[in-house]
């Protein structure tokens, strides 16, 4: 593999106290080698150089709740979208996130084993990523894509298990049937969605004994982890309660769930961005009356219960939900993170180390350090100054993956 000096840049790194001026990263075979003055890094014969032109390095960033596969989640059009093409337009959801900065993900449903494999042997442009394959449903549920015409919706196809499972049995076979899939990790539906066609955000779906089996059988699978989309109070209570480690959303959480989130360690992955996106969908005209207002309600008390939520110290990740939002727009995600209270270092490091130690993988990405891989992103900003700036993807002016250049705008 072929080695990269990037000189005269300043690297913004939610490790360091203070950014890094005038300094220049050596890479080879894939990893960060060196970090020093130029003038003081011996590099191999042939190494490719670029001259940073005084622009900002950062970690590349981690989403870790998006829908790779998934385009509005509008039902009703899979019913017309040939299989074929439900795969390639995941190759362009793909290459737009990474193009935005993102340079790993967390899969929260519908990438099987078979996309992670393409990721893995880089046959496209996409992040890394940890997958769910299929989140886990109750009948009626958030997953439950039967509408009550008797048509089924949801996009079937080998390797991917139907979501649908009830009672401590049935959550118990369906993890396993996850897992035999290819799961990182198990999601599970403990409320309503805001554009569900059989519920309501509100409502708590799933106990606590049926979720309590769910994250034990996770933990006999190499103590992997379980995220719950929750809405609802009632749900998040019994997620966390449950044990489970990630709360996605938490729309309706009140400080008293915060306090005890902060006790248990939970993680919540609060998706700003997914809030405004429904609402979107709402005012085009592409959701139904029910799901419409259920955005709208969502959106009014969504972003004062997440100021409650940080001010009571719950520790927050940086996720979009995108493929219910567009993708691409991934670090829009980090202004509305600083708009419930986060400084911009906080926000950034909320998509990277926070983020790489919460997956446990903070010994390979989330921080640009020697020894790490080498995923990083240029952008001409100082992003502590502008955290806006990194919202639209047009800035990030190159993508570094494991020594890889995947975009130069320089070029």
């Amino acid at each position: 593999m072929n080695s990269i000096l990037i000189k005269n840049i300043t690297i913004i790194n939610s490790t360091y106290e203070k950014p890094l001026e005038n300094v220049a990263i050596y890479i080879k075979e894939g990893k960060i080698k060196n970090i020093d003055k130029s003038t003081c890094i011996d590099i191999d014969d042939g190494t490719k150089i670029i001259d940073g032109e005084d622009n900002f390095i950062l970690p590349g960033f981690i989403d870790m709740h998006v829908h790779l596969l998934a385009n509005g989640f509008i039902k009703e059009n899979d019913l017309v979208n040939p299989l074929a093409n439900y795969f390639y337009q995941g190759i362009a959801n793909m290459k737009d996130t990474i193009d935005a900065g993102v340079t790993y993900v967390r899969d929260c449903g519908l990438a099987d084993a078979g996309v992670k494999m393409a990721a893995q042997r880089k046959i496209f442009p996409c992040p890394k990523m940890k997958i769910s394959v299929t989140p886990l449903s109750i009948t009626g549920g958030h997953f439950d894509f039967m509408l009550n015409s008797g048509i089924d919706t949801i996009v079937n196809y080998p390797g991917l298990p139907r979501p649908v499972c009830n009672g401590i049995e049935g959550v118990i076979t369906k993890t396993r049937e996850v897992f035999r899939a290819g799961a990182d990790f198990i999601k599970v539906m403990a409320t309503g969605g805001v554009i569900s066609p059989n519920n309501v955000p509100e409502f708590a779906q799933y106990n606590i004994k049926e979720l309590k089996a769910i994250v034990k059988e996770a933990k006999m699978r190499g103590g992997a982890k379980v995220s719950a989309h929750a809405h609802g109070l009632e749900g998040i209570k019994n997620s966390v309660k449950a044990g489970i480690q990630f709360i996605e959303h938490g729309t309706y959480m009140d400080e008293s769930i915060a306090k005890y989130m902060v006790k248990k360690g939970t993680y919540l992955i609060p998706t700003c961005s997914v809030m405004g996106g429904a609402v979107d969908q709402a005012k085009q005209g592409l959701l139904d009356d029910a799901s419409s207002q259920n955005a709208y309600e969502a959106d009014k008390v969504h972003k004062d219960n997440m100021i409650i939520a940080y001010e009571s110290g719950v520790k927050m990740l940086m996720g979009t939900d995108s493929g219910v939002s567009p993708h691409g727009n991934n670090l829009k995600e980090l202004q509305l993170l600083c708009e419930i209270g986060m400084d911009p270092l906080e926000s950034i490091a909320s998509g990277t180390i926070e983020a790489a130690k919460a997956l446990e993988i903070d010994n390979e990405i989330g921080s640009i350090e020697v020894g790490k891989a080498a995923d990083i992103i240029m952008v001409a900003k100082n992003p502590l100054d502008d955290i806006g700036h990194l919202a639209d993807p047009n800035n990030v002016l190159k993508v570094i993956q494991d020594g890889n250049i995947v975009k130069d705008k320089l070029a």
